[in-house]
């Protein structure tokens, strides 16, 4: 196939390889973004004796939540024994499935990339290049939707079992009546809100870019033609009858 390679980089000045090279960097920004992410919560404990004590919540990518200790091991606090507590919740389907999706669109984008800057002159004349490009091209454009909208929904999950009212609702010691429990220092999670605006971005740029693949599938260029027969018989004048 090397053979057929001739280097033009004039797409990449067309919407064509203009495009493929945006999708190509959202979706680094996109992966980026979630899939290296840590972060811990300070959950304070206001004893009714005015002691104090605090607990270090550290949760990080796939947010395998169910598997965070917050004790891990059998202890007394505010004078009350306390068992092994797990925060609640499980978004690593939601946050791989996000992850994946980008990836999957990162290697997509390099490849196309090279076949636009490669070996343009066989996808132009080849009719299913540019007709798999169109149908993989749409099917990634609704895979963002899909995975965005449950990844937004999953990362919810992560705020509320990681916030006051979550971890109140998990750590028995904080339904006695002496004792109150309040997340004092919450994680900066902007990362992951972005990556959320990335996922979305994405659907947008690669929806867009499915309309200038659709114009180099026969597709349009039939439906052109087609367009250009009937406005040329419109054009001509039947001659008067003597």
């Amino acid at each position: 196939m090397m053979t057929g390679f001739r280097l033009n980089l004039a797409p990449l000045k067309e919407p064509l390889g203009f495009i493929k090279f945006v999708e190509w960097l959202t979706a680094i920004f996109a992966f980026g973004s979630c899939g290296g992410y840590s972060g811990m919560n300070i959950v304070s404990l206001f004893c009714g004796e005015g002691r104090n004590e605090t607990l270090n919540v550290t949760f990080s990518y796939p947010f395998r939540l169910n598997l965070v200790a917050l004790l891990e091991a059998n202890t007394t606090l505010c004078n009350h024994s306390v068992p092994v507590t797990h925060l609640v919740g499980d978004s690593a389907s939601s946050a791989q499935f996000f992850v994946g999706v980008a990836i999957i669109c990162f290697l997509y984008s390099i490849v196309a990339l090279l076949v636009y800057l490669g070996y343009m002159h066989m996808y132009i004349d080849s009719d299913f290049g540019p007709m798999f490009d169109f149908g993989l091209t749409a099917a990634i454009a609704f895979l963002w939707l899909v995975c965005s909208s449950a990844w937004a929904k999953g990362l919810q999950n992560v705020k509320d079992a990681t916030g006051t009212a979550g971890i109140t609702s998990t750590l028995a010691l904080c339904k006695e009546s002496d004792v109150a429990c309040e997340v004092t220092d919450f994680a900066n999670m902007r990362t992951l809100n972005v990556s959320v605006v990335f996922g979305y971005l994405n659907m947008i740029v690669w929806a867009g870019n499915a309309w200038f693949v659709y114009k180099e599938t026969r597709w349009h260029s039939q439906k052109y033609t087609a367009q250009q027969g009937a406005g040329a018989g419109r054009g001509q004048q039947v001659p008067a009858a003597i």
